[in-house]
C-alpha cells in the first residue's frame, strides 16, 4: 500500500515537472510574452531554481536556451528509471 501511494506521487510529481519545462520550451518561441504575471508565472516560478543551476554549467548554444530541454531529459529518465515499467519501485 505505501509503495503504491508512493509510487502515484512521485508520478504525479515527475509528471508535472515535466510538464511545467515543456511549457517553459514553448514560453521561450514567445519573448514577448511577460513571464511575471499570471499565469506564466505559474510555469517559471517552480522551473526556475532548477533553470539557474543548469544555466551556470551549461551556456546557451547559438543563443538558445537548453536548459529547459536538458530537464525534460532528467525528469523523464528518472520517472522511467523509477516508476517505469521495469522501474526500481515496481520491482519492490
Amino acid at each position: 500500500m505505501t509503495t503504491t501511494v508512493l509510487i502515484w506521487g512521485l508520478g504525479l510529481s515527475l509528471g508535472l515537472m515535466t510538464f511545467l519545462f515543456i511549457f517553459r520550451i514553448v514560453l521561450t518561441w514567445y519573448p514577448q510574452v511577460n513571464q511575471q504575471r499570471f499565469p506564466f508565472n505559474l510555469i517559471v516560478w517552480p522551473t526556475e531554481p532548477f533553470l539557474v543551476v543548469t544555466r551556470k554549467i551549461v551556456p546557451p548554444l547559438g543563443g538558445v536556451d537548453i536548459t529547459p530541454i536538458i530537464w525534460v531529459g532528467i525528469f523523464s529518465l528518472l520517472r522511467e528509471m523509477l516508476i517505469g515499467q521495469q522501474g526500481l519501485l515496481r520491482m519492490m
